[in-house]
């Protein structure tokens, strides 16, 4: 389309964090005050209460952000997949933005490079064809691997080292800063897309500013990581060596917490330099995650699961037609972004976009109202080939057994894993996907998955019982009125 000459135009500033619990908020409860600044937009614009990511791991999750799509239709379903550069096939919202006139720029940690992307095949610059349509670059393709917490490196547009000061989330929100200033006079889309609160993975450890981790050590731990085991040690089936699984959240949650802490004071700077450029009130905040982080509660490493823990993440939007926007209380998937963000910027969405724009639920409109999904839907991929469905109600998931053909990501075939009532057990302790008086449910929640697995252009695919031995008795029956919530 045309580039518009309406001066009305709002910017947007997408500020983009990685590994980050919905729970660090203090709206939905964490009593350490880490996100004043988060709690306090999304109170002044709309918060979403029920954020899911599509994809619980790093490069996937990023891809379906960038091109409202699902991992599967991208075929970016694990890690070192570059970002499709067919802009025709899969438009970004880098380049919907161009079209439609904006100044485009990425800041931070990208992740969809893939290995033709990466110059010489590193882990820092990346190719100017696989940077998703962006115009103005400074960032790296994996800032966990490229960087440290204390010493920062980007790569411009020219595919120059760019070293940056200060504590990582800062320098990255120092550079959004300079960007804001010096576009100013233009409409802009800038994505911020940072590390924090990811752990470090050549160390292990969530790495916190100076002085950080001792503020938060030992005060809070989220209920679901306080019930499950701190560590365990079982026998490797294949080497027959011990191997220490469970949580690591008494170890690292101070750390994190810090790093969480931090972010909310960038996003606090960012925001005071929209104030005294005059820019607030004329753009788009957006802030949102990744994924979550169990801590390794749930299997051996950070993510990749179905549990809450994993899948669910902090949302909000600020300014604009967001402004007084409320709570949403609907489930949202990260694909619902990029088509809202389009909506509200009056670009048209591409067809081939698979979200849903959230602007007919902030503007009260009862037919988007009574037709909006009643599940979020997840794909999972590296730690297992799995599917999941979560209604407010219920939790369900699968996963693809041993002997199972695996393709693109996909499956022929699953298992039952996990069946969560998020009614009576809200931090999904106890697995009911054997007990018989939950048949029902599951029927229903298996009809629900194949949907919208077919929803989304996947293949048939088989859904077998759970393979671990039927609970009889004890169980109350599930109502009919249950198995619809």
């Amino acid at each position: 389309m045309p580039a518009s000459t309406d001066p009305k135009r709002p910017n947007v500033i997408v500020f983009f964090t990685d590994q980050q619990r919905w729970d660090c908020s203090g709206l939905h409860g964490n009593p350490l005050d880490l996100m004043p600044t988060f709690d306090r937009l999304a109170r002044a614009g709309t918060h979403v209460a029920n954020s899911f990511t599509c994809q619980p791991v790093c490069g996937p999750a990023r891809a379906c952000l960038q091109t409202g799509t699902y991992a599967t239709t991208t075929g970016c379903w694990r890690n070192g997949i570059g970002l499709p550069a067919d802009r025709r096939r899969f438009p970004t919202m880098a380049s919907c933005f161009n079209q439609a006139g904006y100044r485009t720029g990425y800041i931070g940690k990208w992740h969809l490079g893939g290995k033709e992307g990466q110059v010489g095949g590193g882990r820092g610059a990346v190719r100017a064809s696989h940077r998703g349509g962006y115009q103005d670059w400074l960032a790296t393709e994996a800032l966990e691997f490229s960087v440290d917490e204390y010493h920062t490196i980007l790569y411009d547009n020219h595919n120059r080292p760019v070293p940056l000061p200060g504590y990582r989330s800062d320098a990255c929100a120092d550079a959004a800063i300079r960007y804001v200033h010096e576009h100013r006079d233009d409409p802009f889309f800038l994505m911020v897309s940072f590390i924090e609160p990811h752990h470090q993975n050549d160390k292990d450890d969530y790495p916190p500013p100076a002085g950080y981790r001792e503020r938060y050590a030992g005060r809070w731990t989220p209920p679901d990581l306080a019930a499950l085991p701190h560590w365990k040690w079982r026998q490797d089936r294949q080497e027959g060596d011990p191997m220490r699984i469970g949580g690591t959240a008494q170890q690292h949650l101070g750390g994190y917490w810090g790093m969480v802490k931090r972010l909310d004071e960038a996003l606090g700077r960012l925001t005071d330099a929209l104030i005294s450029l005059g820019q607030l009130d004329h753009t788009i905040v957006v802030f949102t995650s990744d994924h979550g982080c169990h801590f390794k509660t749930r299997n051996a490493e950070y993510k990749r699961s179905c549990h809450d823990a994993s899948i669910r993440v902090p949302t909000m939007l600020h300014g604009g037609p967001f402004t007084g926007g409320g709570e949403l209380s609907q489930l949202v998937s990260l694909v619902d972004l990029p088509p809202t963000l389009l909506d509200a910027c009056g670009i048209p969405v591409p067809e081939t976009m698979q979200g849903r724009s959230l602007l007919p639920l902030v503007r009260r409109d009862p037919v988007a109202l009574a037709d909006w999904p009643e599940e979020a839907f997840v794909q999972i991929s590296e730690s297992q080939i799995g599917r999941c469905v979560r209604t407010r109600r219920w939790k369900y998931s699968v996963c693809a057994p041993p002997d199972a053909t695996v393709s693109g990501g996909a499956s022929d075939r699953y298992e039952e894993e996990y069946l969560y009532d998020l009614a009576y057990d809200p931090y999904e302790l106890c697995n009911l996907v054997n007990v018989d008086s939950h048949a029902a449910v599951r029927e229903k929640m298996r009809e629900r998955l194949l949907r919208r697995m077919a929803d989304i252009g996947e293949a048939p695919a088989q859904i077998d019982p759970s393979p671990l031995p039927a609970v009889r008795g004890g169980q109350r029956t599930v109502s009919e009125a249950e198995v619809r919530s």
